[in-house]
């Protein structure tokens, strides 16, 4: 018995419509911009305290560091493809007026799908630690441990004029100056980082420290990176709403054939007498 081939399913027709484009910055180029600043500083204070909570086991710190890391880039990723979407929505409405004869103002043409939009969003959002990173990265060195406490029994030199001297700097504490005080934000924002390679790990962290500030615009790259799949994703769009279409007046044309009583009736076969 041969057994009838299955045809393969059509693939869905892909459904592209022309949208019209805007350009790289507008009237909601700041206010999205202190937007993306925002959602860093919640961000990277979120991911400051899970980091700093799973600093005990090395496996567990590398496994968190590395979800952290990869959980911000999907986040600013996700964001800038709604965005981009969105973009590429407004220009289609303005396309669609273009061929009507329609007028439209020209920051509804301004707001519309641009290729550098996203990317200068997120690096106005990340210039203000964008540049605290730069100027300490400039600055920073090496961290090491310090001398130590003073052991007790040594009290009694710190009254002698002539051994007091060297002995000073273990009871004086250095004071915090700009560096240490830009360190703590820079340490910060980069936490995931800087517990990837472990507090330990004095040339890591120093390495990451110098790396700061192209590290503070991974997500203003993601962000960027996503809005350009806005065209990509509203094409899934409409082919989704056109497949759905199809569908439905398949369903609704073999509902009218029933009701009709078109459908197809086998054949009773023939008596011989």
């Amino acid at each position: 018995m041969s057994m009838k081939p299955k045809t393969a399913k059509k693939p869905a027709e892909i459904i592209r419509k022309e949208f019209l484009r805007g350009s790289a910055t507008d009237e909601n180029t700041m206010k999205n911009s202190l937007i993306f600043f925002g959602s860093l500083l919640i961000v990277f204070f979120m991911s400051f305290v899970v980091s700093a909570t799973t600093s005990g086991n090395d496996i567990i710190r590398l496994i968190v560091s590395i979800a952290i890391i990869a959980l911000t880039m999907v986040v600013f990723f996700n964001k800038g493809s709604v965005h981009g979407a969105e973009a590429v929505a407004r220009g289609e409405i303005l396309w669609q007026k273009q061929e009507k004869g329609q007028t439209f103002s020209e920051s509804e043409r301004k707001i519309c799908f641009h290729p550098l939009k996203a990317f200068l969003i997120g690096l106005i959002g990340t210039i203000p630690l964008f540049l605290v990173a730069v100027v300490f990265s400039l600055n920073t060195s090496i961290q090491t441990t310090t001398a130590g406490a003073l052991p007790s029994w040594m009290q009694a030199y710190l009254r002698r004029d002539d051994v007091s001297g060297p002995l000073v700097s273990y009871i004086q504490s250095a004071g915090m100056g700009l560096v240490d005080i830009l360190r703590i934000i820079v340490r910060l924002t980069v936490m995931p980082f800087i517990s990837l390679v472990g507090t330990s790990d004095h040339y890591g962290v120093y390495l990451i420290e110098k790396l700061s500030p192209l590290i503070l615009l991974l997500p203003a790259c993601a962000y960027g990176t996503g809005y350009l799949t806005g065209p990509s994703v509203r094409e899934k769009v409409h082919t989704a709403i056109s497949e759905n279409d199809r569908r439905r007046e398949r369903r609704e044309k073999k509902e009218r054939r029933i009701r009709a009583g078109i459908a197809a009736k086998p054949k009773e076969p023939e008596k011989l007498n």
